[in-house]
């Protein structure tokens, strides 16, 4: 029997939400709703709010942060079914985060982390909200206009559009609209089988059950970066277990220890060479399934067997690649430093002097912050701190505070990495021993790559320095072309994008004058059809921008009327379809219009009722003729 519902019955009430726990949150969902349980749909729907906020909070507290991945988009679901709820009971802003205060008091004695945390789960539960109710909207009115929707379709809206199928499942049920099943959970399965084999990697080997490895490698690379080894197994490009691999063979190659540092937590692979008195093996890659470290590569010359080999890491690339791994350190520590305590690593790749950090916010960086964080990493750097690198018991690293990363998974022991007094971390990873040694850091791009979550990339050491001396040349050949000193070339840009505005609003203005000068011409095109002001006209050469001034003209000069305007700009054919309030308001909306008949008019585009702009896929050839027809076609309904 479960804890919530023993406590209901020595409680003596009927329900798990009616305990001392849960009771208070249904409370609240109740009267800040306004949404009274007088029937069995809105106390499920209640319940079902009160149970995912609570699981969503628990679970961002325990660092699993909504996303499009792995747990992180349970979470996700989780919160997005929660809001489906409160949109069924008629609200339409962000509520659940309103919730996470009140599971903090409620939860406080046995669960004191929820109060520590609330802040950041409160942030991260309201940008999913603020994310996904318009597009819950657009979900609700598109489902909402339909009676029935077919496989096919259900599919697009599901895959193209990127509507939860929940949402659309949920806004169905309410609006009474049918769902042909029928055909998309095929369609679903072809999508998801196209996914999967245009992720597999040549290395398809390493998939579970293609070869068995059950070897015990061990890994001797954090203390040494070559050693004698014995090779106790060869495999070739065939797997096919082997005693030799030939000069100029591919294959796989495993020692009983070796100094190479096995593709992990982010860092890529050491490189290098495994030699012995007459062959050279070159090692492009390394994995490790299971205990077993695998060296994949080619032999360059002679034959290699199973004898004893001198394995070489490659020392410069493994320099680098610690470079970029300590950077990460220090990376964090200024975000959590400078951006809040909120802040947790979500992903890494670190390669040769070079790494990108996904890590969990809510808003793009500012130009300040980018340049605070840069400073702060430097000043780390400048500081020479030590890198201390233990290997703890797993619960004795926790209880020093050192940051875990819930989807990793750690042994009883496990090696912890702690620089000066801001930064500790479990991390498997290969580092430096000094900050000093990193050199430079410079922040090349800061991105969103999905809801909360933010990447930054960045380079150190040799590529930062690389990078700096191409920005400074750049920015000394701006200053010679510019003619000013390279500390004012802002200002003098500044100065030529302004002078630059101002010619186009000359050019504009003078167009439009010339545009202006013809609207007579234009509105003898006009023509009254079933008592309605009609006019379509094709242009040559008409910007989008010069089409919306010619249609706002025309309306203004015949009062009301329906319009198509068309033009060739540039490279592709645009048009125009706008028609006054009046005449939109007598169910004559242009986007119904463009929506109805842009197969047969070769049109796509989207706006509002009174105006939509697009372009023409097709010829303009017949086309004004065309849009007649379709008008008096649309007027008939």
């Amino acid at each position: 029997m479960g804890l919530e519902r023993m406590a209901s019955i020595l409680q003596q009430k009927t329900s798990n939400f009616e305990i001392d726990i849960l009771y208070p949150a249904v409370q609240f969902v109740e009267e800040s709703l306004k949404a009274e349980r007088k029937n069995p749909q809105v106390i499920s729907l209640i319940n079902a709010i009160v149970d995912h906020s609570r699981a969503a909070t628990f679970a961002i507290a325990d660092g699993v942060y909504p996303s499009n991945e792995a747990r992180g988009y349970v979470v996700r679901k989780i919160i997005r079914k929660a809001v489906n709820n409160v949109n069924l009971l008629g609200s339409k802003e962000p509520f659940i985060y309103k919730l996470v205060n009140l599971f903090s008091e409620l939860m406080l004695e046995p669960y004191p982390d929820i109060s520590a945390k609330k802040d950041n789960i409160i942030k991260n539960i309201k940008a999913e909200e603020e994310k996904f109710i318009p597009i819950l909207e657009e979900v609700d009115e598109y489902v909402a206009s339909k009676k029935k929707i077919e496989a096919e379709e259900l599919f697009y809206l599901y895959d193209t559009k990127g509507f939860p199928f929940e949402s659309i499942e949920a806004s169905a049920a309410y609006h009474g609209t049918f769902l042909v099943r029928d055909g998309f959970d095929k369609l679903l399965k072809e999508q998801q089988e196209r996914s999967r084999k245009k992720s597999m990697f040549d290395a398809d080997i390493f998939k579970k059950g293609e070869i068995d490895f059950k070897e015990k490698s061990e890994f001797i690379g954090y203390d040494c970066l070559e050693s004698k080894s014995q090779v106790i197994r060869l495999i070739d490009g065939s797997k096919h277990d082997i005693d030799s691999l030939k000069d100029g063979a591919e294959g796989l190659l495993i020692l009983d220890k070796t100094p190479f540092y096995a593709e992990s937590g982010g860092q890529l692979t050491d490189k290098g060479t495994i030699l012995t008195t007459d062959a050279v093996f070159r090692v492009e890659e390394v994995f490790k399934v299971n205990e077993t470290i695998i060296h994949k590569g080619k032999v360059l010359s002679g034959n290699l067997s199973k004898e004893i080999v001198t394995a070489s890491v490659d020392k410069n690339r493994r320099k680098a690649l610690s470079r970029a791994h300590t950077a990460t350190h220090l990376l964090q520590a200024a975000l959590r430093k400078i951006l809040g305590a909120h802040v947790a690593q979500q992903g890494s790749l670190v390669d040769e002097d070079r790494f990108r950090f996904d890590f969990t916010h809510f808003k793009a960086l500012s130009t300040e912050e980018i340049e605070r964080l840069e400073d702060c990493v430097n000043g780390y750097i400048l500081n020479a701190d030590k890198v201390i690198k233990e290997e703890l018991g797993f619960e004795e690293a926790k209880q020093t505070g050192a940051l875990a990363f819930f989807k990793d998974k750690y042994k009883d022991k496990v090696r912890v990495i702690s620089i000066g007094n801001y930064s500790k971390e479990f991390c498997g990873g290969t580092h430096l021993d000094l900050t000093s040694e990193i050199g430079i850091f410079f922040i090349v791009s800061e991105s969103s790559i999905s809801s909360g979550i933010r990447r930054i990339e960045a380079v150190v050491g040799d590529k930062a320095y690389t990078r700096i001396k191409k920005i400074e040349k750049t920015l000394i050949e701006a200053a010679s072309m510019l003619k000013c000193a390279p500390e004012v070339v802002p200002d003098a840009i500044g100065q030529l994008q302004a002078e630059l505005r101002a010619l186009k609003e000359e050019i504009k203005h003078s167009n439009k004058e010339k545009i202006s000068s013809k609207i007579t011409d234009i509105l003898k095109a006009k023509k009254e059809i079933n008592g309605l002001n009609f006019l379509a006209y094709n242009f040559k050469d008409i910007d989008p921008s010069d089409l919306v001034f010619i249609s706002d003209t025309i309306k203004k000069e015949l009062g009301s009327v329906f319009l198509f305007l068309a033009s060739q700009s540039g490279d592709k054919n645009i048009f125009i379809c706008s028609t006054t309030e009046d005449y939109a308001k007598k169910q004559l909306e242009v986007n119904k219009f463009v929506s109805r008949f842009k197969e047969e008019l070769s049109l796509k585009g989207g706006g509002r009722p009174t105006l939509v702009q697009g372009v023409i896929t097709g010829t303009l050839e017949n086309l004004l003729s065309k849009v007649e027809d379709c008008f008096v076609k649309f007027l008939q309904k």
